[in-house]
């Protein structure tokens, strides 16, 4: 059972060690609750719980068991307590507290949509004693999805690094080292050009436990969000992810334009002249439908359409901005179709080739 509570202006009795106890200290402070902190739940007497709506029982963290009271007396107190918190009508919960051993969770945050989180990174942001955060990770609840945590910002604007990797890696090992739960928040998901394969191994090197929770990819959130199937039975098989940050190499174009399928480009706006003159000249037919979409999953997402032969003019005129996903292949056609928007693709081609 799972019962939801306005805290803000409200009592809660935390009873447990202070390190321990300070993220779930945090938490309810977070949520606009009066904490008052006391060492264990002998010393939660009727007078202290006088006016609380709440009293949480924080048990050590497994491993520190030399460190508190016997199971036995633990359990007297925490028996002694339960009945005063009944009298008294006060709801009493118990929790785990946190352990002093560093670690890193690599996460990825999706395409910026506070729903497109898994339940792990939620989980993990909230026992976060640090975030480090790029800007395209969901950022704007993160202050109440890591209430105890500091938040730093390393992230990266296109052509300006903030915090250069090798910076990134040293902050993740040494809060680690220093004891902290460690979060590097990411856009996206963590393998997929997000650098974090190199976050892991420098946390591995260092000898710090460094855990990966995966996110959705904006290489298939992105357009799905603008009704685009990156595979569709009968037109695309296969799809292929691209990075755009820098141009691709002759043999690069002409293996993609001979793949077939679906090619979906990341980080590819400032690259997307260079990108489809390449294909062109690999063979690849002028009318193939193409999509740049623009934000995905925000109040500001849009899509420009085009084809091969007319998209580079279509994204100037719609001054086409980062971060923007390109989509490559027959599935635009099909997403359009869906959407209603074929007609439209129709009159721009027919409108930029006039």
């Amino acid at each position: 059972m799972q019962l939801e509570i306005d805290l803000t202006g409200r009592r809660v009795v935390v009873a447990g060690d202070a390190r321990p106890s300070r993220r779930i200290v945090a938490r309810y402070r977070a949520a606009g609750a009066e904490v008052d902190l006391r060492p264990s739940a002998a010393a939660c007497t009727a007078t202290v719980l006088d006016g609380a709506v709440l009293a949480v029982v924080v048990d050590p963290p497994s491993g520190r068991a030399g460190q508190r009271p016997t199971a036995a007396r633990a359990d007297q107190a925490f028996n002694a307590l339960q009945e005063r918190c009944r009298r008294s009508g006060i709801l009493l919960t118990r929790e785990t507290g946190a352990t002093d051993t560093g670690a890193v969770t690599l996460i990825g945050g999706g395409p910026g949509a506070l729903g497109l989180l898994t339940l792990d990174a939620v989980a993990a942001l909230r026992e976060a004693d640090v975030v480090l955060y790029d800007r395209l990770a969901p950022t704007d609840a993160l202050a109440q999805l890591a209430p105890a945590a500091e938040l730093v910002d390393v992230g990266k604007l296109p052509g300006h690094h903030r915090v250069p990797q090798a910076g990134i890696n040293e902050l993740l090992v040494s809060h680690a080292l220093a004891g902290r739960h460690v979060v590097r928040f990411k856009g996206g998901d963590p393998f997929v050009f997000g650098r974090g394969s190199e976050e892991l191994a420098a946390c591995l090197a260092a000898q710090v436990p460094c855990r990966v929770v995966p996110g959705v990819s904006s290489a298939i959130s992105v357009p799905a969000a603008a009704g685009i199937p990156v595979t569709h039975r009968g037109v695309s098989a296969m799809f292929t992810v691209v990075s755009g940050h820098a141009p691709l190499t002759e043999e690069e174009h002409l293996h993609l334009a001979g793949l077939g399928g679906t090619i979906v480009v990341l980080m590819g706006v400032s690259t997307l002249p260079q990108l489809v003159a390449g294909l062109a000249r690999a063979g690849m037919r002028p009318e193939m439908p193409v999509a740049v979409v623009e934000r995905g999953y925000s109040t500001s997402q849009r899509t420009t359409a085009g084809t091969l032969s007319t998209i580079v003019t279509a994204a100037g005129a719609a001054r086409c901005q980062s971060p923007a996903v390109l989509v490559i292949g027959e599935v635009v056609r099909v997403g359009l179709e869906l959407s209603g928007g074929a007609a439209q693709l129709a009159r721009l081609t027919e409108s930029l080739a006039s």
